[in-house]
């Protein structure tokens, strides 16, 4: 009787908890086309497999600002072999845009806070326009167009955020990705874009678009006399974490390995290399703060979107 007590309690403690080892390879879910991100998902995935033995397989699943990829993380066994690795749009905005969509918070895990997508205003090089406020400035003499990767995606509410604050409004041309609306600003025929810095970075490192400003809490790394949104006067916070997600349902002893396999990950060199080269932010995000701020995000883009007049088609 003694022996069997003991290993009910073994079998339940923390330390066998981290023993859980997936029995098939890991399947990492991208929800958007292939890209740098991928490639962090590759590295990560190597050391997993470091880890555990388990090989990982990244399968690309875009469509639908993330939708179809996070709606077959959703129907996928939540035995913690199949994860994806998103922004929160899909989760967090997506839902209360289109009628019956089949996901919400509630329909996944979170596992960790990866980095952070942070996101700016971009002009053309020879743009006259060379601060936030010469760009509000401008867009009280005459309508300012500019560019974003779609309706109601994180870049296009930092600039609704710019005019909620300073009472300027722009006009809007939605495009799909980044890349035709950047090309379209650069042409000459948008004023400005606004996008994921890492997006744009070649072409403001080239020297050929100037980066205005950044609606992070803190300033790019790779643009460090860049200021913020916040330290040139207008209140306008856009934040976009990248996080890991487990279909909801995944048990916690798996949970809790998926995050300690996500932290020590994210903490490799081969990892770090990749962020770094794509401009991309590092921000590791513990399990239960991170499943907090998507939940409190949901609800805060409930209220933008009905403030911004979107119906739920």
């Amino acid at each position: 009787m003694r022996r069997l007590i003991l290993a009910a309690l073994l079998a339940a403690s923390p330390a066998m908890a981290q023993e859980w080892r997936p029995e098939s390879p890991i399947t990492l879910i991208s929800p958007y086309s292939p890209g740098s991100t991928d490639v962090m998902m590759r590295m990560l995935g190597e050391y997993w497999h470091s880890q555990t033995g388990a090989s990982t397989v990244v399968v690309n699943r875009d469509g639908g600002s993330g939708v179809v990829g996070m709606r077959a993380l959703a129907a996928s066994p939540p035995d913690g072999r199949t994860l994806a690795l998103t922004p929160m749009t899909a989760i967090t905005v997506q839902p209360h845009m289109v009628r019956n969509l089949g996901i919400s918070p509630a329909n996944f895990a979170p596992v960790c806070g990866t980095h952070e997508n942070i996101i700016g205003v971009v002009v053309r090089a020879d743009s006259p326009i060379r601060s936030m406020a010469e760009l509000v400035a401008a867009g009280r003499q005459r309508n300012l167009t500019f560019g974003s990767a779609g309706p109601n995606s994180l870049p296009f509410l930092g600039v609704w955020r710019v005019s909620k604050a300073t009472g300027v409004e722009f006009t809007h041309l939605p495009f799909r990705g980044d890349p035709p609306h950047l090309n379209e600003t650069l042409a000459g025929r948008l004023d400005f874009s606004t996008t994921v810095v890492s997006s744009a970075s070649e072409f403001i490192l080239s020297g050929r678009m100037r980066l205005l400003g950044v609606f992070s809490e803190n300033r790019h790394p790779d643009f460090p006399d860049v200021p913020t949104m916040r330290e040139q006067g207008i209140d306008a916070l856009q934040f976009s974490q990248v996080g890991i997600y487990a279909p909801a349902g995944t048990p916690e002893n798996v949970l809790n390995r998926l995050e300690e396999l996500c932290r020590d990950g994210m903490r490799q060199e081969a990892v770090t290399r990749v962020a770094r080269n794509a401009r991309m932010v590092v921000r590791y995000v513990p399990r239960r703060e991170f499943a907090a701020f998507v939940q409190s995000e949901y609800e805060a883009y409930r209220e933008i979107l009905r403030q911004l007049g979107v119906q739920p088609e």
